[in-house]
């Protein structure tokens, strides 16, 4: 039984399969990147189990998400997970306006400003796994606030700004490294033989 209910639970594993299926050198699709494969993926088949959402509007859903990751990919970096397009995606599918979307994107800009990209090992799958289940719970809040009629203060064009402005600030060791942050715990050393 989940504690955080069925479509959680089911995003979360979903996501972490995703990083699963990496490590094992299977084939994924990098949405936006291999780290944060399965967030997008996890969040969008989730809802379709749990809310018996045909494949066309999931593909419409897809565009979104397409959309807003462009914006982000052209105005700033995809680099560490960011864009926003997951929380986009889930309002498209349950019916939000636009401006419900770029709002829900906007928050979860919001919530990760300044996340550390720290694989341990040099290698996506930790903590970047452990970062997609709470990347689809950011996701599907920010979707849920956005749904409730909760307007974001900051546009999301100003976000997008201000997250590439925090990311750049970000000390170079903290940045796809694996020189700081989780990488350079003494747990993860001993791991990884260093």
């Amino acid at each position: 039984r989940s504690l955080c209910g069925d479509v959680l639970h089911r995003s979360a594993q979903y996501a972490m399969a995703v990083l699963e299926v990496n490590a094992s050198m299977g084939l994924i699709v990098a949405a936006p990147t291999a780290g944060s494969a399965g967030v997008l993926p996890g969040m969008l088949f989730a809802l379709q189990d749990c809310y018996k959402i045909s494949d066309e509007r999931l593909i419409d859903a897809l565009f979104n998400a397409g959309a807003i990751g462009y914006l982000a990919m052209r105005n700033a970096t995809v680099a560490g997970a960011v864009g926003g397009c997951q929380a986009s995606a889930a309002v498209e599918l349950m019916g939000g306006s636009p401006e419900q979307c770029l709002d829900a994107a906007s928050t979860v800009l919001m919530n990760m400003l300044g996340l550390v990209c720290d694989p341990v090992g040099g290698l996506v799958e930790y903590p970047c796994q452990n970062r997609n289940a709470a990347g689809v719970a950011n996701a599907l809040v920010a979707a849920e606030l956005s749904l409730a009629g909760i307007h974001q203060f900051i546009p999301f064009d100003e976000m997008l700004d201000t997250m590439y402005a925090v990311g750049r600030r970000i000390p170079l060791e903290l940045r796809e490294t694996a020189l700081g942050g989780c990488a350079a715990t003494p747990s993860a050393c001993e791991k990884c033989g260093l």
